[in-house]
């Protein structure tokens, strides 16, 4: 069974509580980040901006995931090139990239909050990982948003 490759970010976190929490903590840091700030990179990666909306992107990614693995039996994810898709980013701004994850979030939630043992252990195939239940896409989605915080953090001086 694969693993969730961002469990070094969730560690002993529950993933829970770190899905309920990142979209308040992303307007938060973008609130510290100020007007103009926003598109300073992180070391090495893409900006607080870029990083809002490859959030964005990444969530409808995963409440189409969790809901195809939910309704079909051994469901395989169809993998994306996030690099790729940011290529896309400088027609976004910061405050509707925000307002998209957070309401897809909200939505995404609501889903999780009713999985059953049952729901969680459902089987579905990574094409690049293999093999692996829902409970771990929901694991990786926390230690995802834990991974970009952090670079936001680090923008923000945090």
């Amino acid at each position: 069974m694969a693993t969730n490759p961002y469990a070094r970010f969730l560690g002993d976190v529950p993933a829970w509580e770190v899905i309920e929490e990142t979209a308040g903590k992303l307007k938060f840091l973008i609130e510290r980040l100020g007007s103009g700030v926003e598109d300073m990179p992180a070391p090495g990666k893409w900006s607080a901006r870029q990083i809002i909306c490859h959030l964005a992107d990444c969530e409808i990614v995963f409440a189409y995931r969790l809901r195809q693995a939910l309704t079909q039996e051994h469901h395989v994810i169809q993998p994306f090139d996030q690099d790729q898709w940011a290529t896309m980013y400088d027609a976004c701004d910061t405050p509707t990239a925000l307002a998209v994850f957070s309401t897809v979030r909200d939505w995404n939630v609501r889903l999780i909050s009713g999985m059953t043992p049952e729901h969680l252990g459902k089987k579905l195939t990574h094409p690049e990982r293999g093999e692996m239940h829902v409970a771990v896409v929901v694991e990786t989605m926390a230690g995802h948003d834990l991974n970009h915080i952090a670079q936001i953090e680090a923008i923000a001086g945090v």
